[in-house]
């Protein structure tokens, strides 16, 4: 088999830099003729994943930190529809590294001009909106956060959703007002009805999607927590911050701690997070239930051990009101809205992007 010339090392920089997608003009600019491409592909060294892109990193998607595959799916979206295009909703979100975007979901863009669907290679092509604020991220244009959250959130399930809303308030991204007409703007829109009470339960101080999601779920089992981020000082006088914490009558407090799966994998913080539980509750009078990602795929599991733990210390729980106040204890984790998309959070599951070879 004849030996291939290398590659431009230019071309592989700006293939590095758009986590290893190129496009055909790309190369040609390069000087990477389209004969050379398709021996590359017929070798296996590259493959083609949509119309003009080129992947020419094998590796497979598992492999790849979760970030980085939402952004590539993305990336993928904006190269394949040329210059002018503009990544919105799900896929804007992740451009402005918005904490909770689901993996898998298709790349969506828009052109300034479009006036009608052009969807391709499992690319959704959506309609310009008229108003919509347009931003660069990084050299790539996107929807500006609002208008962003305004076409992703009736689109999203209600833990999804509002992951996104938090992280975007938690990330200074968004403000109280920017949050308002970003639901204005969601008006109308196909699914939207469902979600006008989400917009109210977006909460800042959640620093993940995994604290949201065991917020929502305590918070639909009738025993919301009364803190986000309590600080409390340890036995070593470090101030430290508790996920989600109740306040007990007798001045005790209890506290859950959410850790996700990309922080929390390896033994080093793992020990980090015990020996800071046992100064916390060595400092105070704090008594600490610590959850995985794992916990939440089991619904209601996060809340009934709450609930548990507060009738251990005699603490009256709250009548139940809302959307689940007539369900029983079973009925409550079965109809759970902090749906099985939990996983995805941490990059634990999602399909990787279609091959087109």
């Amino acid at each position: 088999m004849r030996q291939l010339r290398p590659i431009p090392d230019p071309l592989l920089q700006q293939a590095r830099l758009q986590y290893g997608l190129i496009t055909d003009q790309q190369c040609s600019d390069a000087g990477v003729s389209r004969s050379r491409i398709r021996t590359l592909i017929q070798r296996g060294c590259w493959s083609r994943v949509a119309c003009h892109v080129i992947d020419t990193d094998q590796t497979p998607l598992p492999q790849h930190h979760p970030d980085a595959r939402r952004l590539r799916a993305v990336i993928l979206g904006l190269l394949s529809y040329g210059p002018n295009a503009i990544a919105v909703g799900a896929s804007a979100l992740a451009l402005h590294g918005i904490a909770g975007v689901p993996l898998g979901l298709a790349p969506q863009i828009t052109h300034p001009n479009a006036s009608h669907h052009r969807a391709r290679d499992l690319i959704d092509a959506r309609m310009f909106d008229d108003g919509m604020d347009v931003v660069v991220i990084d050299g790539w244009r996107c929807a500006s956060v609002p208008w962003a959250l305004a076409q992703s959130v009736p689109e999203l399930s209600r833990v999804v959703a509002v992951s996104c809303l938090d992280s975007a308030l938690n990330k200074h991204l968004l403000t109280p007002d920017e949050l308002d007409a970003a639901h204005w703007h969601a008006r109308g829109r196909r699914g939207v009805a469902k979600t006008h009470s989400w917009w109210q339960e977006a909460d800042g101080r959640s620093e993940s999607p995994l604290e949201t999601a065991a917020r929502l779920e305590c918070k639909d089992f009738g025993i919301p927590p009364d803190e986000l981020q309590l600080e409390q000082v340890d036995a070593n006088g470090i101030r430290r911050r508790l996920d989600l914490a109740w306040r007990l009558p007798n001045g005790l407090v209890l506290a859950a701690e959410i850790d996700g799966r990309e922080y929390h994998s390896g033994l080093e913080p793992a020990y980090a997070d015990r020996a800071r539980q046992n100064a916390l509750i060595v400092g105070g009078s704090l008594a600490v239930l610590r959850f995985t990602a794992r916990d939440l795929q089991q619904r209601g599991l996060i809340a009934r051990t709450v609930t548990e733990a507060l009738r251990s210390t005699n603490t009256s729980l709250p009548h139940r009101t809302g959307r689940q106040a007539s369900a029983e204890p079973a009925d409550l984790v079965a109809n759970s809205p902090v749906e099985n998309q939990i996983s995805r959070f941490d990059g634990s599951s999602g399909p990787d992007w279609p091959v087109r070879r």
